[in-house]
């Protein structure tokens, strides 16, 4: 049952169609009572039609049903048939459907509309006004209650989903610049191991040379020194290599550029935090260095917004390519920290601090404060020339 159950859930239209066709056989248990059976018939054929796509046009289908619903208040008092259809619970699960899906607005349109029907069965078909009146109340508020409670719960969990999106996220990009890191350490040190010992190889090689006839003990020692130096660096080649052996297929790459700063700030949208993004200028192109740079500066500065800048929190990015450098802005709109459902995203205490290295790094600058209005904002430039990153 609980495959089937999350199996249902991939597939809204199978379960509202199963709803629909459940609300089918209820009404059909009241064809007995009606003196217009093919009318009957019809009617509660049509009436669950609309639940069935309730989730994929929730607006359409509800204006449908509460016009089928009118439609067969008006039938019945012209044929004199004041038969019940059990299948008008489906006015219920619309409501539903409206607040939980939609929104409180086309919720509240739709139970004036049942108003309207309810007045409509009184006046026409005669039915008493307490028990139609006290049971159509009863059970709209509850449908509505459910679906508030319903809908609260759906908006949690997309939170949190969102927010440990966000945290795995940055995670994986802590991960992957770490092991940059280390591989760009690697590199120092097979730079330092190969031009160390091609240097030698070389003075020894010109002094053997010079030595060969006049000193051959000299040169047969300068020849020794320089197997003994090349085994050393071929030593210390295979075992650096070895540590960089290991390839990230070109999707599994962190994304830069445009692409990834539209990533970033999508992902942060989704935790609740409104961001507005402007991109100036060809970011595409820019050297990988700087790129990374821009991207996380982008990203360390929206994860501290959405941790310290309030309950309805905001932040504007302005990145800018210009004619020597890259401008990088973000601002938020300030505020205290708050308890949020998903609970904080842990941090390391070192976003600035980390920022600052990177920016100098690249030989930028970077400044981060707090404004007079209370919002913090984030300045950084970025050199485009790679020889200032080197």
């Amino acid at each position: 049952m609980r495959r089937f159950s999350l199996w249902l859930r991939g597939k809204p239209l199978v379960a509202d169609s199963m709803l629909a066709f459940g609300l089918l056989l209820l009404d059909m248990t009241g064809l007995a009572d009606s003196d217009e059976k093919v009318v009957y018939l019809v009617i509660g054929g049509l009436l669950p039609l609309p639940v069935a796509f309730r989730r994929a046009y929730p607006r359409a289908m509800a204006a449908l049903l509460l016009l089928f619903a009118i439609t067969t208040t008006l039938v019945n008092h012209l044929l004199g048939d004041h038969s019940i259809h059990p299948a008008l619970l489906a006015l219920g699960i619309m409501l539903y459907t409206l607040v939980a899906y939609v929104g409180r607005v086309e919720g509240l349109l739709l139970a004036l509309g049942l108003a309207v029907d309810s007045a409509l069965s009184v006046t026409l078909l005669d039915q008493p006004v307490l028990s139609t009146v006290a049971f159509g109340a009863l059970f709209y508020a509850l449908c509505w209650t459910l679906a508030e409670f319903n809908g609260a719960r759906h908006a949690y969990d997309a939170e949190v989903a969102a927010r440990l999106a966000v945290a795995d996220y940055d995670r994986e990009r802590r991960t992957h610049e770490a092991v940059a890191l280390e591989r760009t350490r690697i590199a120092r040190e097979l730079h330092d191991v190969v031009a160390h010992a091609v240097s030698v190889i070389i003075v020894q090689a010109d002094g053997a040379g010079y030595a060969l006839r006049r000193d051959p003990d000299a040169a047969e020692q300068a020849v020794h020194t320089i197997a003994s130096t090349g085994r050393e660096a071929l030593r210390e080649l295979r075992r650096t290599v070895a540590l960089l052996r290991t390839e990230h297929a070109p999707d599994q790459l962190p994304q830069h550029g445009t692409a990834g700063l539209a990533r970033v700030v999508e992902m942060m949208r989704g935790t609740g935090l409104a961001v507005e993004l402007e991109l100036t200028g060809e970011l595409d192109t820019i050297a990988p260095e700087v790129s990374l740079g821009v991207h996380r500066i982008v990203q360390e500065s929206l994860t501290n917004t959405l941790r310290h800048a309030g309950a309805h929190p905001k932040a504007w990015v302005r990145v800018q390519r210009r004619v020597t450098d890259v401008l990088v802005e973000v601002t938020d709109s300030g505020g205290v920290p708050v308890t949020v459902p998903a609970g904080p995203i842990r941090g390391s205490g070192l976003g600035l601090v980390g920022m600052r290295e990177r920016v100098a790094v690249l030989g930028g600058t970077l400044s981060a404060g707090r404004r007079h209005d209370g919002a913090w904002h984030v300045l950084a430039t970025i050199p485009l020339s790679i020889e200032s990153v080197e």
